[in-house]
């Protein structure tokens, strides 16, 4: 198997964690939520809509964390949870807070997407920083 294909390979395999860990975590604190926020209250998109919309989404974060673990590079386990961490400071953590901070999210709901978000980019770090 050649380089893109084993990248490929590697970006599906990590949306499709990504994806399974995400579900499981929202199954876990779905009922939290729907006290925190109505939206996630009232009736949800079906799977059939909601599932290509987040294997998508993974992937597109699997595959931006590929190019720039390859880049950086992030090998072994040290590395990659390094990656993860930091991508998770930057992005999610950052953006969460500021919606706590500016747009009044409890700080309970921030949580509950942040620590999805923290699993995500684990998992996905994971997967596609492996030699």
């Amino acid at each position: 198997m050649d380089g893109g294909t084993r990248r490929a390979a590697r970006v599906a395999a990590a949306a499709g964690a990504s994806f399974v860990a995400s579900s499981a975590w929202y199954a876990a604190f779905g009922s939290r939520l729907a006290e925190l926020d109505e939206a996630y209250a009232g009736p949800q998109a079906s799977p059939a809509v909601v599932a290509p919309v987040e294997l998508a989404r993974s992937a597109t974060v699997a595959a931006a964390v590929s190019v720039l673990a390859d880049r950086l590079p992030a090998r072994g386990p040290r590395d990659t949870v390094a990656l993860a961490t930091g991508l998770w400071a930057a992005f999610p953590a950052v953006l969460l807070t500021g919606s706590v901070f500016h747009e009044k999210v409890p700080w309970q709901q921030a949580a509950i997407h942040a620590g999805d978000w923290l699993l995500k980019l684990l998992l996905v770090t994971a997967v596609v920083g492996r030699d």
